[in-house]
C-alpha cells in the first residue's frame, strides 16, 4: 500500500496522475430589450440551464433597478451608459468574478456587454457571446418582444421625431443604439453610446486594448430575424453609407479595415467567431445551445 501511495504520488508530481477537473469560469449574463434578469421562461430558464449543464458554475443574470419591473422598465429608459456603469460596478464588487468570467448577452445585452469589456477591463471578461447583439445598431423597429408593444410605437414616433436630439439619446435606450446610415454625420456626433464604443470619434486606444484581450468573441446571428434591422449588424455588418438597401459584411466595414477596434486583427488571429442559427430573434432550441453554446463556457 506504501508502495502504491508512493508511485500515486510521483505520477502527481509529474502530471501524469488525473487529479480534480478545473473549475468552469463563472458566467455572467445580460438579458435584451423588454426582458428582466429572472424571468423564468428567457433569462431564469437560461441560468438553470446553463448550471445544470455544468455542475458548479457560477453564473450572475444581471439585475438593473431594485426590483424585476424597474430591471425591465430600464431596458427602455435607463441611459446606456448609466447601465453599463452599474454593471461595472456590480462586477467589481463580486469576489466571485475577480479571476475572471465569460459573459453572454442577449439583443441589446450583446452590445452592452461589449462596452463593458472595452471600458471595464477588472475583472477579467476571458469570452463573449453575442445572442443577437446589434454591433452596428439598427436603422429600424419592425416589432417589440411580450407584450411591449404599446412602447414601441410609442418609441417609433419618438424616433422617427428626432433619435439624435439630447432628450431623447439621454433618456431612450434604443436611440442609444439608432444608426442612420441616410445621416451619419448627425449618427457619429450625436449618438451618445454606439457611436462611442464604435470609435466612430476617434480611437481610443483603451477600448481597443481592452477588446484584443478577449479569448473568443462570438457573434450569433438569427438567420429569420424580423425584429433587428438589419439583421447582419449582429454580425457588425451594416447599410452601406449612405443608402438603406445594401448590406456589407464587417470585414467590408472602414471599422474593420481601418481597425479602429482591433476587430482584424481579432479575426486574423482566429478570435471572432461567427455562428448563424435558424429562426426569428432569440428563438433557438435547447439542443443548439447545448452543442453550440456551452462548449465556449466549459
Amino acid at each position: 500500500m506504501a508502495a502504491l501511495r508512493a508511485a500515486v504520488l510521483v505520477l502527481a508530481l509529474l502530471g501524469l496522475c488525473p487529479g480534480p477537473a478545473a473549475a468552469a469560469a463563472p458566467l455572467v449574463i445580460w438579458h435584451g430589450m423588454g426582458d428582466s434578469c429572472c424571468n423564468p421562461v428567457s433569462m431564469g430558464y437560461i441560468k438553470k440551464l446553463v448550471e445544470k449543464k455544468i455542475p458548479g458554475i457560477y453564473v450572475l443574470s444581471l439585475k438593473i433597478g431594485s426590483s424585476l419591473i424597474q430591471d425591465m422598465e430600464n431596458s427602455f429608459f435607463m441611459n446606456a451608459n448609466e447601465q453599463v456603469r452599474e454593471v461595472c460596478r456590480q462586477l467589481a464588487q463580486d469576489p466571485q468574478l475577480q479571476r475572471g468570467y465569460n459573459a453572454m448577452g442577449f439583443s441589446q445585452g450583446g452590445q452592452f456587454l461589449r462596452a463593458v469589456a472595452q471600458r471595464c477591463p477588472a475583472p477579467a471578461m476571458l469570452s463573449l457571446i453575442s445572442i443577437g447583439g446589434q454591433h452596428q445598431g439598427v436603422y429600424g423597429f419592425p416589432r417589440c418582444p411580450g407584450e411591449s408593444s404599446h412602447l414601441c410605437d410609442w418609441i417609433r414616433k419618438t424616433l422617427d421625431l428626432g433619435a439624435y436630439s439630447k432628450a431623447v439619446q439621454e433618456h431612450l435606450v434604443q436611440a442609444e443604439y439608432w444608426h442612420d446610415p441616410l445621416k451619419e454625420e448627425e449618427y457619429r456626433k450625436n449618438s451618445i453610446f454606439l457611436a462611442d464604443i464604435n470609435q466612430e470619434r476617434g480611437i481610443n486606444e483603451t477600448y481597443k486594448k481592452n477588446l484584443m484581450a478577449l479569448k473568443k468573441f462570438v457573434m450569433v446571428k438569427f438567420l429569420n430575424d424580423t425584429m433587428v434591422d438589419p439583421p447582419i449588424s449582429e454580425w457588425f455588418g451594416f447599410y452601406k453609407s449612405g443608402q438603406a438597401k445594401e448590406t456589407i459584411p464587417l470585414q467590408e466595414t472602414s471599422l474593420y479595415k481601418e481597425d479602429r477596434l482591433g476587430l482584424q486583427e481579432m479575426d486574423k488571429a482566429g478570435k471572432l467567431v461567427f455562428l448563424g442559427v435558424q429562426g426569428d430573434h432569440l428563438h433557438f432550441s435547447e439542443e443548439w445551445f447545448d452543442s453550440t453554446i456551452l462548449p465556449f463556457l466549459q
